[in-house]
């Protein structure tokens, strides 16, 4: 917890840019830093827990803690520190308990087309002023159909993807337990594709963005228009509830998502069929002709 070597040996050198932020924030601007091992007590974590929850949700909190506690949890047989191995267990429990952190709530937060359209718009709007500019148009519709996190969007490559079987390689998917490595290929809906050919280009990344970039611009221009309450990471949730509304199955759901459990995807399943809503969507239009 102390030094950068220790960070990195948590994941063999690559620990994930999350968790380095985290562990760093700890060390350098949190007083739990300062108390020394042997002397950590299971109310220390619960104070720790309490400072951050005066400006942070539950499930940021639970985060922290995670991310500390896997540090905790290897420092005294790997690094050879003094200390209880329960003491960071049963400071979350107490932090849990005391509603202080607990897991997220699954987001509904879908997009109306209303929504989607004046986006559409203000992105246009922008990009034509200023070529320069990252093509927010482009960006957000690709996960509107394809279903992809903002993480995954920045890795997809046009040599991953395999039109013959309308197929598309994601590289390092997201899943708890596998930071590296979880490749996972997906189905590409017609309407990915058609998102994805906006792009003049036909080699390496497909959308050569900053995945922060994108997220910022998004909850810039939601403030702008005064929409409330949409993240970026609200479209995947709009694809995935779109292959539902168009009747199809969970099997047939989790091959666009990558979703492993089909459990994780029940949530999406109450949606009555009610056809396909992007049918003769105006947008394509705007995005084609530019």
């Amino acid at each position: 917890m102390r030094r950068e070597r220790e960070l990195q040996a948590l994941g063999g050198g690559d620990i994930g840019r999350t968790k380095a932020q985290v562990l760093r924030k700890i060390r350098e601007a949190l007083a739990i830093s300062d108390i020394p091992c042997d002397a950590l007590r299971p109310r220390d974590i619960t104070d720790f827990a309490r400072t951050l929850s005066k400006g942070k949700s539950p499930s940021t909190v639970q985060n922290y803690l995670s991310h500390l506690s896997s540090v905790l949890s290897i420092a005294r047989t790997a690094w050879d520190y003094d200390m209880n191995r329960d003491v960071a267990q049963d400071g979350i429990t107490a932090a849990r308990h005391l509603k202080l952190a607990g897991k997220s709530q699954s987001r509904t937060r879908r997009p109306s087309l209303d929504e989607i359209d004046r986006l559409l718009a203000h992105f246009i709007e922008t990009h034509t002023r200023d070529k320069r500019s990252l093509p927010m148009h482009i960006a957000m519709t690709d996960p509107m159909f394809s279903s992809r996190r903002q993480e995954e969007i920045k890795r997809l490559t046009w040599e991953d993807f395999h039109e013959a079987d309308m197929t598309q390689l994601v590289r390092d998917m997201k899943h708890p337990g596998q930071k590296k490595g979880n490749d996972v290929r997906c189905e590409t809906p017609p309407e990915a594709l058609r998102a994805m050919r906006l792009q003049l280009h036909r080699k390496g990344k497909i959308f050569p963005y900053n995945s922060d970039t994108v997220s910022r611009r998004c909850t810039f221009a939601c403030k702008f228009l005064d929409i409330d309450d949409l993240h970026f990471h609200d479209l995947r949730h709009e694809a995935v509830s779109r292959v539902f509304e168009m009747g199809k199955t969970i099997p047939q759901a989790a091959a666009v998502s990558g979703h492993r459990s089909w459990q994780s995807l029940q949530r999406y399943t109450h949606l009555r069929k009610t056809g396909d809503k992007y049918d003769d969507w105006a947008g394509w239009e705007c995005l084609e002709k530019r």
